[in-house]
């Protein structure tokens, strides 16, 4: 079971559920994902480490 299996079965049920809440997504949107993803390992970092780092992401330069 691959990683893009996952993703994929994510992608349709979250989808589903939403149209299924908001009717009107059915007629303005075609669809709600697209059909890339990212996927990347931290390796061994400990979460807080990761958390931190995502955390940083949001005030990096981009602004």
């Amino acid at each position: 079971f691959g990683i893009h299996k996952a993703v994929k079965t994510i992608k349709g049920k979250t989808s589903r559920i939403l149209r299924q809440e908001f009717h009107w997504l059915t007629t303005k949107l075609p669809t709600l994902w697209t059909n890339s993803y990212f996927c990347s390992t931290v390796g061994g970092a400990p979460l807080n480490i990761v958390k931190q780092y995502i955390e940083s992401q949001k005030t990096s330069q981009r602004k």
